[in-house]
């Protein structure tokens, strides 16, 4: 993911893609030179003795977070003030020194004067000289009072640079402490929601299974552990390569193939040693045989920073089952639909696309009205299925594993056309990660 960051020649992209592609950017940078703080949840699940204290401390945290974020915002406040009194004083100086400077020069110009008026008298050498002397003396003091003057005007505009900046940091933590205080509230709400509708953990992990599953996963602190799980042959693996910008055939690349392949949990981190990035390929689920929070719990899906839940023809059981216990743990998930670019064209076969024969407009004609029902069809189903399940609506990322491939190792956005959801969802994913797990905002970053 890490080659998103440089986005030189973008071709013909729109300007919606360059801006995602920008935010991405600053995203990236962020992550790259701050430390992610731990991550809170994973305290919570291992202090926690029941779902229902789960999602009381869950919120309690959110609760720690707006206060810090509003003590924050009170300090840079009285920063913000020290700052502007500090300007203040900075330039009542400078208008003293102004003040000086100017009876300076009008001492100058007198004794000038009286120098010029004196030659014209004819004065004796003696006095002329005392006068030179006296002009000498008070252009001395003119240059020493300017001096004085341009450097106070230097303090002063390094004084005001201070109370600007501490003003927009005063504003900055004001905003946070505001986004702090609503997401708390969020969260309290929700929480209420939560144990009124028993939506919480069925069975809390020990702690021997959550270090059990920390072990198997080679879980590290400081880093993001992103898990792609779904049903087997939903391209997972395809997917990890593209979004860490990988050929499927690349030696560091997560094990492809037509049938299932992976039967342990693979781990791969990014290719850029500056990312905290870790993605895992979980192994493919079938129809679950035991109760879904089993299930759940036995693959150690309760350590992971996000769940990306991946399918390829069908939105699965399996599928609901991950999403409903991701929700169970305050798991952010996504839910992402492979292989896009080969339903289109399964779609525009249905159409009676000729390869050999179509010309480009009836070609791009239909691949158009292929993409738009691929579009629709999607949303409908997940949809349909997540309200069937009871759970709220989600959106849902159509990517192509070939067009993701090539906005990450390639870093261009050419072939614009084609990109429906990547970008978006490698967006998404940064955000989150920085909400959740970094104390300042990424945005106002640089």
């Amino acid at each position: 993911m890490g080659q998103v960051l440089a986005i030189g020649a973008i071709g013909i992209a729109g300007y919606g893609l360059l801006r995602l592609a920008w935010h991405i950017w600053r995203r990236l940078r962020f992550i790259s030179t701050h430390r992610a703080r731990d991550n809170q949840r994973l305290r919570v699940v291992a202090e926690a003795k029941s779902g229902k204290e789960y999602v009381l401390e869950m919120a309690q945290f959110a609760t720690q977070d707006a206060s810090k974020a509003a003590r924050a915002a009170e300090q840079a406040q009285r920063q913000s003030e020290a700052a502007w009194q500090d300007q203040i004083r900075a330039r009542r100086h400078e208008d003293e020194l102004v003040r000086k400077a100017e009876e300076a020069k009008r001492r100058e110009q007198n004794i000038q004067a009286e120098c010029n008026a004196s030659r014209m008298r004819g004065s004796p050498r003696d006095s002329e000289q005392s006068r030179v002397k006296r002009l000498e003396k008070a252009q001395r003091e003119t240059r020493r009072a300017q001096e004085k003057v341009r450097n106070a005007q230097q303090a002063s505009k390094e004084v005001a640079e201070r109370a600007r900046a501490a003003q927009a940091a005063a504003e900055k933590a004001t905003r946070e402490a505001a986004e702090y205080a609503r997401a708390a509230r969020k969260v309290q709400e929700a929480a209420e929601e939560r144990l009124q509708r028993g939506i919480q953990p069925i069975v809390i992990p020990t702690l021997d299974e959550i270090a059990a599953a920390k072990t198997r996963v080679q879980y590290e602190q400081g880093r993001f552990h992103f898990a792609v799980a779904g049903v087997a042959g939903s391209g997972k693996s395809s997917l990890i390569n593209a979004i860490r910008g990988v050929e499927n055939q690349h030696q560091d690349a997560a094990e492809t193939g037509v049938v299932e392949t992976t039967v342990t949990t693979g781990r791969y981190p990014d290719p850029n040693p500056d990312l905290p990035f870790v993605w895992y390929d979980i192994p493919g689920a079938g129809t679950l045989h035991q109760p879904d929070w089993l299930y759940f719990n036995v693959q150690g899906l309760f350590v992971f920073d996000c769940v990306i839940v991946l399918f390829d023809n069908r939105f699965t059981e399996t599928d609901i089952a991950i999403l409903m216990n991701c929700r169970r743990f305050q798991i952010p998930t996504y839910i992402v639909r492979s292989k896009a670019d080969v339903h289109i064209r399964n779609i525009m076969y249905e159409y009676g696309y000729d390869s050999a024969h179509d010309e480009v407009p009836r070609r791009e004609s239909l691949y158009r009205t292929a993409r738009e029902r691929f579009i629709a069809d999607t949303r409908a189903n997940v949809k349909r299925n997540l309200k069937q399940a009871e759970l709220p609506d989600q959106r849902v990322y159509m990517v192509s594993n070939r067009t993701l491939l090539s906005i990450v190792r390639d870093r261009s956005l050419g072939f614009s056309y084609k990109i429906i959801d990547e970008l978006e969802l490698i967006k998404d994913i940064l955000d989150e990660a920085c909400s959740l797990r970094y104390a300042a905002s990424a945005d106002d970053d640089g």
